[in-house]
């Protein structure tokens, strides 16, 4: 059975399966709807035949804000040229941490440069319910034919700002975003398929 590993900040902490997912690893991907920080409509649907990578974002979490000192901008930018639709899902609710405009979500983007498709908003957290999506970040990935193949962590090194071949604990670094990609793309098993996600959790409407 799953654990929390609390954090002294009433913030911050790993969240074990405390929101059951609508969808498991190997079922449907939920379907959803949903309006970018530019207005743009974007369904699940349209990207069909195409991996899909959905990350959970929190501009004011420590978190997040250590995965964009480089890490999550080199991984967007490397799958987005090789045709992965990247979208960054923000499920605050307004009024609570993380919740953002749709211009000061534009000019987070801007200001970290990042290389997703582009940024939902997700306020009243209908998306993030229909994934169970728990922190920032939180990752998931679709495969071409709407199956979900991947759930949890995007790496082994939460709050280490730089890859590098061992985390601090001395463990081989490991990005589970980036190896369940390269796996399923090359027609492989993604060998691990789910892991804990860790980061703040997200702050939904009625929380």
């Amino acid at each position: 059975m799953n654990r929390f590993f609390i954090y002294s900040s009433p913030i911050l902490f790993f969240l074990s399966a405390s929101l059951a997912p609508a969808a498991q690893v190997g079922d449907p991907a939920p379907a959803f709807t949903g309006k970018d920080s530019y207005g743009k409509i974007h369904r699940l649907s349209d990207s069909r035949g195409k991996f899909v990578v959905l990350e959970w974002h929190n501009h004011d979490c420590p978190f997040t804000q250590s995965q964009y000192k480089g890490k999550m901008q080199r991984l967007q930018q490397e799958w987005t040229q090789r045709g992965v639709v990247w979208l960054r899902v923000i499920s605050s609710a307004p009024g609570k941490d993380g919740y953002v405009t749709a211009k000061r979500a534009n000019l987070d983007a801007k200001r970290n440069g990042t290389a997703a498709t582009a940024t939902l908003l997700d306020p009243d957290g209908v998306i993030g319910r229909a994934y169970g999506a728990k922190t920032t970040p939180h990752m998931f990935i679709i495969n071409p034919k709407g199956i979900l193949i991947y759930d949890g962590a995007i790496d082994n090194a939460p709050l280490e700002d730089e890859m590098a071949d061992k985390t601090r604990d001395g463990k081989a670094y490991v990005n589970y975003l980036d190896r369940a990609l390269s796996e399923a793309v090359a027609g492989r098993e993604v060998s691990i398929k789910t892991t804990v996600p860790y980061g703040c959790s997200v702050k939904y409407k009625g929380h």
